[in-house]
């Protein structure tokens, strides 16, 4: 079956950039198309989102709930595939034009992977499938002729100001944050925050583990790492500005002193559209800049005493190897602790820090090596807290 407009498998649509990007496609008057819709174990949510927009193919990756799905409830057309297998065999169908990955953690990178083998272009919002693999994920792109356009929206920003000069003329990357829940707060406030406090995110509404690492500035961490591979440069012409109002998403300096900005209100349906649309641009639902009133925008670096995460970051981005999985996989696991009561805040960044300093260090794993580590640094978590 050929449909109109542009097909998009769309990995994670149940999640918040998931959704946000069907809102992208269901305002695009036929330019973009969902033809895949995954989910992990969110059935209720898939089958409604099938129903709506009546994709070729919906993926649950978990086995046990796709069994509980009665078959006769899927729109006419839509065909079930389950697990990581049926995720691959999606998105390498020839009828797919782009992929949307949005699979939150580690469990993004298999399908990051299997698109980019398929040559497919590649809406990259799984920042951990460069921060695990990034030189890996970055050849593979290469071989394959494989586009990846950025949608995290720090990156996109990066990405769209590239466009003012040549790759050799950037200077140096700043990445802006937004400080958090907790950025003015002193050491002795921030071991005593609780789970409910550190999920209250003053500008953004995301999940719950990419909003505690926003709260530990481990979210810019990875952002770091991810912009190193993303844009092959070194971590020290990488910088990060606390920036409250999130109206600028980060800036690039060239060589000559210019400074180029992207600037929007806090909304991640347009970084979505841009990369679904790129490298056109179409008119959208995302939240507009309003003209007419008065506003100031804020900058002042980061504290790194406070936020230790930044420097495990630069740290990891310098080192690449094995280090970016280590970390990935410790700083997962060590927010579900906390995120269930087993970990306190302010534990979280010197748990990933020990585990990291302490791992068997491969400057040239293969994936099967990123992997295994990602699972082993799980499990160091787990041995850290009950000690």
């Amino acid at each position: 079956m050929t449909r109109p407009g542009k097909n998009i498998a769309v990995l994670g649509s149940t999640g918040s950039i998931g959704r946000n990007a069907l809102e992208v496609i269901a305002n695009s008057g036929g330019v973009l198309c969902a033809s895949v819709l995954s989910a992990h174990n969110n059935l209720d949510l898939l089958l409604e989102q099938a129903v709506r927009f009546h994709p070729r193919w919906i993926v649950l990756t978990d086995p046990k709930k796709a069994g509980q799905l009665n078959r006769c409830d899927l729109p006419k057309g839509v065909e079930m595939l389950v697990g990581a297998e049926g995720i691959a065999q999606a998105v390498s169908h020839a009828e797919i034009d782009m992929v949307l990955s949005a699979i939150v953690g580690s469990a993004g990178l298999q399908g990051t992977w299997a698109a980019l083998e398929a040559g497919k272009s590649v809406a990259l919002a799984n920042k951990e499938s460069l921060v695990m693999a990034g030189p890996l994920v970055m050849q593979l792109a290469e071989e394959k002729h494989a586009q990846i356009v950025p949608v995290d929206s720090e990156h996109s920003a990066i990405f769209q100001a590239m466009q003012s000069g040549c790759r050799s003329e950037v200077e140096r990357i700043i990445l802006t944050a937004s400080g958090g829940p907790f950025r003015s707060r002193t050491l002795d406030q921030l071991a005593e925050v609780s789970v409910a406090e550190a999920l209250a995110h003053p500008t953004w509404d995301m999940g719950p583990k990419v909003t505690i690492d926003s709260a530990t500035l481990m979210n810019k961490a990875l952002e770091i790492i991810e912009a190193r591979w993303l844009f092959n440069i070194p971590s020290q012409q990488i910088n990060v500005m606390i920036h409250p109002q999130s109206i600028v998403h980060s800036m690039l300096e060239f060589v000559d002193g210019s400074v180029i900005a992207q600037l929007s209100p806090p909304d991640m349906k347009l970084p979505i559209q841009y990369a679904l649309t790129w490298p056109s641009r179409y008119c959208g639902v995302a939240s507009r800049v309003d003209w007419r009133l008065a506003m100031h925008l804020d900058f002042e670096p980061p504290d790194f005493q406070r936020f230790g995460a930044l420097e495990l970051g630069l740290e990891v981005a310098r080192l690449g190897g094995t280090s970016g999985a280590v970390l990935n996989g410790a700083n997962e696991a060590a927010v579900a602790a906390f995120l269930e009561g087993r970990l306190g805040f302010q534990q979280i960044v010197p748990v990933c820090r020990d585990i990291l300093q302490n791992h068997n260090y491969d400057p040239s794993p293969t994936l099967a090596d990123v992997l295994a580590m990602d699972r082993w640094a799980r499990k160091e978590v787990l041995r850290w807290i009950t000690a």
